[in-house]
């Protein structure tokens, strides 16, 4: 029983420490997904789809639930924003080759497509997108897609 009340008090200690130690934020202003938006012309509708199911993870400017400030919730949190970004960033668009954009465009239709995305664990505090919402996302990705094949095209020539 001594171990069970040792081992409970020092799980205790290390979550009330834990507390003070942050991840860095995710902040980098809505400005950041600007140039994404003016190249890719998603429509109003869509536009706010992507702000509110997409930018948290796949941009600079994460909105944080209250939660985020839990340790450690905030860690996984933290580990989630960095592997999206690292997959699909929407702040560092302008940095993509138009090649790497028209890939990056195939896999976002991919992953939706495949209801990979939003992540599940995304959906469970935030809701899913309907149907109608992926038809839309999808539109739209296929419509990028055309443009960057486009100019892919004429850069080959």
């Amino acid at each position: 029983m001594k171990i069970i009340k040792y081992t409970l008090i020092v799980l205790l200690a290390a979550l009330i420490i834990i507390q003070f130690i942050r991840p860095e934020k995710n902040n980098g202003g809505y400005e950041s997904v600007a140039l994404f938006e003016k190249e890719t012309k998603p429509s109003a509708e869509v536009a706010v789809l992507l702000k509110e199911n997409c930018y948290d993870c796949h941009s600079d400017q994460t909105q944080y639930p209250w939660y985020a400030e839990i340790a450690p919730i905030s860690f996984w949190l933290d580990d989630h924003i960095e592997h999206g970004k690292g997959h699909f960033n929407a702040s560092a668009w302008d940095s993509y080759s138009i090649k790497k954009k028209d890939h990056k465009m195939e896999e976002l239709v991919e992953m939706v497509e495949e209801g990979e995305m939003p992540l599940k664990e995304y959906t469970w505090i935030h809701g899913d997108i309907t149907e109608a919402e992926q038809k839309l996302i999808l539109q739209w990705a296929g419509l990028v897609r055309l443009q960057y094949k486009n100019q892919l095209q004429v850069s080959s020539k």
